[in-house]
């Protein structure tokens, strides 16, 4: 394989093969570039033996046609090749003359017509007549040598062209026309789509973007899914709010852990929810980890980060003994409830009523798992602003004013 670049256009790779046993060769070439903003197509009007010797890259994409002889090769029925003129009708030839000796014994009229029409291709090659050929490539990527560059070629004609909807799909790309139905504003259009926007990385300021999603989680609601990856210092973040309004009622989740299975079960920590192990005297409070939307093992793993790995007194001056020695037989009792090696109970008392932990045997009732709704105290509705938020009878209070 060989990366090259031909003079006046772009560059190429070229991939040649050669057999040692049956001597059989082959050369392709790819385009090193990206599909080009237009199509091309060159017109050649090939006068003297001289214009068989031009270079001429054709792409896989590209449509070779010769209109004297009322001959196409079609878009994609051959590899992209680097070659000359001449030695794209030998390759031409030698294809047609692959099946004959088959066209000869099933059909001998076919073959026949076959073998007149290769002796006019061949006849191309002394050039005793003028001829034209033309290459359409869609993709751009197409080429034929100019030999009086940079000077202009009165035997070659290069027009570029806006690709059609249907090039468009062939090549793989979007089309970009205008009459193209642009996302709805609605929310069926969001929840189909990523929406990106342009933030600062929180660690090194540099700028970076932040993709969001509207998902539904199965009997439960919609959430918001945003994460932030820094392309300069590595940073990633992600964050899960809730895409609906606080709950009437708060919500108690206590799930008992009987199974290593159920580390999979998926699980949404709104950032208002408190996690319990009683069996580990572990409480974390609502902003701790922020809104998560993972799995049971995977918020544990967090857990037992930010207890054990992340804390600043198990390490330097603030280090005691005693202490990060409490801290590891925590991270081991984690890693033994992870490993379905203890039995434990894990509570998740979110008062917004916006987390969620996966039934397994949804629609019927989890027989592990009991949640329970109750009323949020007037410190709990402090804590979530809603004693002072007033959604009814404000605009008359604001006309009295």
């Amino acid at each position: 394989m060989l990366l090259t670049k031909i003079p006046f256009f772009k560059e190429i790779i070229i991939s040649s093969f050669t057999c040692p046993h049956c001597c059989w060769s082959n050369t392709e070439i790819q385009s090193a570039g990206r599909i080009q903003d237009q199509g091309i197509t060159y017109t050649l009007k090939v006068r003297s033996k001289q214009d068989m010797n031009r270079e001429v890259v054709k792409a896989d994409s590209a449509t070779v046609r010769i209109p004297e002889l009322d001959f196409e090769i079609p878009a994609f029925t051959q590899k992209g090749s680097l070659s000359t003129i001449e030695g794209l009708i030998g390759r031409t030839v030698a294809g047609l003359e692959q099946d004959q000796p088959t066209r000869k014994a099933t059909a001998p009229e076919v073959a026949a017509k076959i073998d007149e029409f290769m002796e006019r291709l061949q006849k191309l090659k002394d050039v005793k007549s003028e001829f034209t050929l033309v290459i359409d490539d869609p993709s751009g990527n197409s080429f034929v040598e100019n030999p009086f560059a940079p000077q202009k070629d009165d035997a070659l004609t290069v027009a570029h062209y806006k690709r059609t909807p249907q090039q468009d799909a062939q090549l793989g790309v979007k089309s970009d026309e205008k009459d193209e139905e642009k996302p709805g504003n609605d929310i069926v259009s969001m929840r189909n789509e990523v929406l990106v926007f342009n933030t600062n990385c929180p660690e090194c300021n540099a700028p970076a973007s932040t993709n969001m999603k509207l998902v539904q989680i199965p009997h439960f609601k919609e959430v918001i899914i945003m994460a932030t990856n820094c392309d300069s210092c590595g940073h990633r973040t992600n964050e899960v709010k809730s895409g609906g309004a606080t709950e009437e009622l708060g919500t108690r989740i206590t799930l008992r852990l009987t199974d290593p299975s159920d580390m999979t079960r998926d699980l949404l920590k709104s950032e208002t929810c408190c996690i319990l192990i009683p069996e580990l005297e572990f409480e974390l409070g609502m902003a701790a980890l922020g809104g998560k939307f993972t799995t049971l093992e995977g918020l544990l793993k967090d857990i037992r980060e930010l207890i054990v790995s992340k804390n600043p007194f198990t390490c330097g001056d603030s280090s005691t003994p005693e202490r990060t020695e409490k801290l590891e037989i925590f991270g081991e009792k984690i890693d033994k409830i992870i490993a379905g090696e203890m039995e434990g109970h894990i509570i998740l008392d979110d008062p917004a009523g916006n987390s969620y932990l996966q039934n397994i045997y949804a629609p019927d009732p989890d027989p592990e798992m009991t949640i329970e709704k109750y009323q949020r105290t007037f410190e709990q509705n402090e804590d979530l602003g809603l004693n002072d938020m007033r959604t009814e009878g404000y605009q008359e209070e604001a006309k009295d004013s």
